[in-house]
């Protein structure tokens, strides 16, 4: 296994770093104390928690436990964001491997201004192009530095962005000119205005109202419907918590699966009659690639329990599931290719749904790994626990809000959760 120590030596060895960044199980606090694994959730706000909705399964309408709660912070893509990621799972045998016993919930708050002043930014690099030094990403997720952890947690809510407002839009050239630029138009009778005003005043309410010419008051967007928080003691007993040591995913192989020469190979009674090559194109065709693949890459470094990269690829566990066959073009299964974990949506593409709150696409930023079963159920007697073998989350691309909640205040959207089940044929 390569080291993941940025300190320690690597006594020779060759390696590829990723950009992937893991996470690692730690039961003592490395510097960023929002990161953990099981537990009980800490909100962004202490004064507002997400809608008690969120917080139920899909199928047995009973309480969620949470598996994953990540400090989601991007400053260099969303300035001024605020963000947090959650995982939630049911514990209940009959609801395993149902849609709906898996739920992931991003919080959100947004500093006034900050995405206006984050435009602007934007339009003067476009006009100037200017090269800075890109920030560590484990900086912003878990306080990682130069590959170590920090002694203190990222700024969450800083703006390093900010910046005087935009300028003026330019003219529309398509637009109709105005009374003082057309020296052929008619003055504009002020009567008029008044013999309107006139109508509007005698005629019916129904009939003035259609002959107004006026633009219709826009409404506000209904409020969504918001159920309390359900207090502590009404969960399940929580999973035990670890906090998250992080540092870039590191190779030493290529993750190619090969077949030794040399492996035995055993076949149906009825298959018994074939040659040795037969028998090795039987066996390789049984073979499920892709997770052979998920089980080298993620045997490399064994111990991790989760993998991020936002705008990313998954590792999937298998491409014969729904999730697999979604996901297969655009994973790290698939061949090599530049393209993002998006969504075409209503376009008619393959990929993640599009964001239900505001419709933009949804991309790739965190999976579970299956050591974090190991981690979550060490106290757990029973082996009949959970049986996933990943879960991937897809979030909004623009980092959006509730449409009624303001600036400044903390909101909570649900995002796409996609989940791998342990194949039978691998199961513990």
């Amino acid at each position: 296994m390569p080291p993941y120590d940025s300190d320690s030596s690597d006594e020779g060895e060759e390696y590829t770093e990723t950009n992937v960044l893991l996470g690692y199980a730690s039961k003592e606090a490395s510097g960023d104390i929002v990161s953990h694994l099981g537990g009980q959730p800490t909100w962004i706000d202490d004064k507002t928690a997400p809608s008690g909705a969120l917080a139920k399964c899909k199928v047995c309408n009973g309480f969620l436990t949470l598996l994953l709660e990540l400090n989601g912070d991007l400053p260099e893509h969303f300035p001024g964001h605020e963000r947090r990621l959650y995982l939630w799972s049911c514990r209940r045998k009959t609801c395993r491997r149902k849609e709906g016993s898996v739920r992931a919930i991003r919080g959100v708050r947004i500093a006034k201004g900050s995405d206006s002043k984050a435009a602007a930014k934007v339009e003067r690099k476009d006009a100037e192009p200017e090269v800075k030094p890109q920030p560590q990403l484990g900086e912003s997720l878990f306080g990682l530095k130069n590959g170590k952890a920090s002694s203190a947690p990222a700024n969450p809510f800083a703006n390093p962005f900010s910046s005087g407002g935009a300028g003026k839009a330019p003219a529309n050239p398509f637009a109709p000119p105005t009374a003082a630029a057309n020296t052929f138009a008619s003055p504009t009778p002020t009567v008029q205005a008044d013999k309107t005003d006139e109508l509007s005043t005698t005629l019916p309410e129904t009939f003035a109202s259609k002959i107004r010419v006026s633009t219709p008051p826009t409404s506000p967007p209904p409020a969504r419907p918001h159920e309390p928080w359900p207090a502590d003691s009404s969960f399940p007993p929580p999973y035990p918590q670890y906090y998250l040591d992080a540092d870039h995913e590191t190779l030493d192989a290529p993750s190619n699966p090969q077949i030794p020469e040399n492996a035995r190979i055993d076949v149906d009674a009825e298959r018994s009659g074939g040659g040795g090559k037969e028998d090795k194109e039987v066996f390789e065709s049984s073979l499920d690639k892709t997770f052979q693949k998920f089980a080298d890459r993620v045997g490399q470094n064994p111990e991790q329990v989760i993998r991020y990269e936002f705008k990313g690829k998954p590792l999937l566990y298998s491409d014969n599931d729904k999730v697999g066959k979604l996901l297969a073009s655009q994973s790290e299964n698939a061949a090599p290719s530049h393209a993002k974990v998006t969504t075409s949506g209503s376009r008619g593409g393959a990929g993640l749904a599009r964001c239900s709150n505001c419709g933009a696409d949804r991309v790739f930023e965190v999976q579970l790994t299956p050591h974090a079963i190991t981690e979550l159920e060490a106290e757990d007697a029973g082996i009949d626990g959970m049986e996933w073998g990943t879960i991937i989350l897809g979030v909004c691309s623009k980092d959006c809000k509730p449409s009624d909640v303001s600036e400044g205040e903390v909101g909570y959207v649900e995002e796409w959760v996609g989940v791998q089940w342990e194949e039978v044929a691998f199961k513990r």
